[in-house]
């Protein structure tokens, strides 16, 4: 199962990976400057992606949890994660890559939650020289990921989180009105994007739990029937499947 995820994972970071790679040449003989006009012309620029110019503004710390909601969700077990959700919601299973939510679209078209789960240290293992920029769990990369910034880019481990923050962010709409928080409860912590839009509410949940677990909850609401404090109970019923 662990070689099963490593081989999925190499596959969808080849991306990452490859760009990476590729301004090794641009690094040792350009300075910064060079080094974000190549991403820029590989990605995009801030204009096109506004994400890669934010960072988490907000912090939640151990929000209150509606329990007579999370009473009402159903709970349901999914590659192999198990959490409580609400009615009318699809689940898809998915992967690490940029157009994971584009697929399913007949599914697409109403209330959607995607799924990803990894075990311990998934990413950090795939990518060995984070330990090197002092990354050591799947928590740190992730932090790392999401506080990248284009105009922040010195080197090649700045160059490497910026691209892995443009393929880890899922449709969310107008990326203008998105706004990014840093979560944190008792045995979990993690990082929602989102945006509460007219065309529809967008979440995108990264959540790493006690037990080193990551779990990726990217849902689509066309109905805006959800809210960032329903968004929090779903979150507080994520797990593996064996607790672990």
């Amino acid at each position: 199962m662990r070689q099963k995820l490593k081989q999925k994972g190499i596959k969808y970071i080849s991306i990452a990976v490859t760009l990476f790679l590729a301004v090794l040449f641009v690094a040792k003989f350009g300075g910064p400057s060079l080094l974000r006009f190549y991403v820029e012309t590989g990605i995009g620029t801030c204009e096109k992606i506004p994400i890669l110019c934010m960072a988490p503004k907000e912090e939640v710390i151990a929000p209150e949890i509606n329990k007579e909601y999370v009473s009402e969700l159903l709970p349901q077990d999914f590659t192999g994660m198990h959490l409580h959700v609400p009615r009318g919601f699809s689940l898809i299973k998915e992967a690490v890559k940029k157009i994971y939510y584009k697929k399913n679209k007949r599914l697409d078209k109403g209330a959607v939650m995607y799924l990803l789960f990894e075990e311990p240290n998934f990413f950090t293992t795939l990518f060995p020289q984070a330990n090197k920029q002092g990354i050591n769990d799947d928590y740190e990369f992730m932090r790392r990921t999401m506080y990248a910034k284009l105009k922040d880019i010195k080197n090649l481990a700045d160059v490497f989180f910026v691209v892995m923050k443009c393929i880890f962010t899922p449709d969310l709409g107008d990326q203008k009105n998105v706004r990014m928080l840093h979560l944190q409860m008792p045995d979990r912590k993690g990082f929602i994007n989102y945006n509460l839009a007219k065309t529809g509410n967008y979440f995108d949940c990264n959540i790493v739990n006690s037990n080193g677990n990551f779990f990726k909850v990217y849902i689509k609401d066309k109905g805006a029937t959800l809210d960032l404090n329903k968004v929090f109970a779903i979150i507080s019923t994520v797990d593996s499947i064996d607790g672990k």
